[in-house]
C-alpha cells in the first residue's frame, strides 16, 4: 500500500491531486479537513477557518503532532489499497506518515492571487474571506516552533515532490504524472 500525503498552500490544488488520484489512479481519500469539520460539529462550533485551526492545535496539544494523520492512517490501512491523505500540516505528521514505510510527500503552491481566485470559485464555508486575511491566515500556518501548530513551510521544504500550479488542471496532472511515474 501506498501512502501519499498532500501538502501546500492555500488553495494551490490539494483537492485537485487528490481528485485525480482517486478518479484515475483508484486511490481511498483521507482528509484533515473533513476530520475536522466533524469534530467542530461534534463540539457545536461554528465551522470556519479559525476554529479548524484552533480545534486542530488542541487535538494535537493534547495527544500528539501527528495524532489527525495517525486516526486517518488507521482507517487507511484498513482499505487494503492506495490512499492519499489530504493536508499535512505538521512535521510531526510527516515523521509518523515517513516511519509506517511506502510513503510519499507531494507539495503543491500556486501564485497567491491565482490561489484566492481559487478559493472564491470553490466557495468553501472556510474560504469566504477577502485578499488580505487570506495572506494573513497562510502567514500565521506558515511557521511555527509549536511541534502542534501548522507548519506548512517545513512541511512543503520536506516534500519529496514540489509542484506548481499556476496553469490548468491537466497541466497539473501532466507535472503529477510525469514526477511520480504514475
Amino acid at each position: 500500500m501506498l501512502v501519499i500525503g498532500i501538502t501546500g498552500t492555500l488553495g494551490a490544488g490539494k483537492g485537485t491531486i487528490v481528485e485525480y488520484l482517486v478518479g484515475k489512479k483508484d486511490f481511498a481519500h483521507f482528509s484533515v479537513r473533513q476530520y475536522l469539520i466533524e469534530e467542530m460539529q461534534r463540539q457545536g462550533l461554528k465551522i470556519n477557518r479559525d476554529n479548524m485551526v484552533t480545534t486542530a492545535n488542541r487535538l494535537r496539544a493534547k495527544h500528539s503532532p501527528s495524532f489527525i494523520i495517525e486516526e486517518l492512517y488507521a482507517k487507511a490501512i484498513t482499505q487494503n489499497k492506495n490512499a492519499v491523505i489530504e493536508s499535512i500540516r505538521t512535521p510531526g505528521e510527516i515523521d509518523f506518515l515517513k516511519k509506517q514505510g511506502n510513503f510519499l510527500l507531494v507539495a503543491v503552491d500556486a501564485d497567491p492571487e491565482i490561489r484566492y481566485e481559487r478559493i472564491k470559485l470553490r466557495k468553501s464555508v472556510t474560504d469566504r474571506i477577502d485578499f488580505k486575511t487570506f495572506l494573513e491566515n497562510e502567514q500565521r500556518e506558515m511557521t511555527t516552533t509549536d511541534p502542534n501548530k501548522q507548519n506548512l513551510r517545513a512541511c512543503i521544504d520536506r516534500a519529496d515532490i514540489k509542484l506548481l500550479n499556476n496553469g490548468t488542471k491537466e497541466e497539473l496532472f501532466h507535472q503529477l504524472e510525469k514526477r511520480m511515474n504514475l
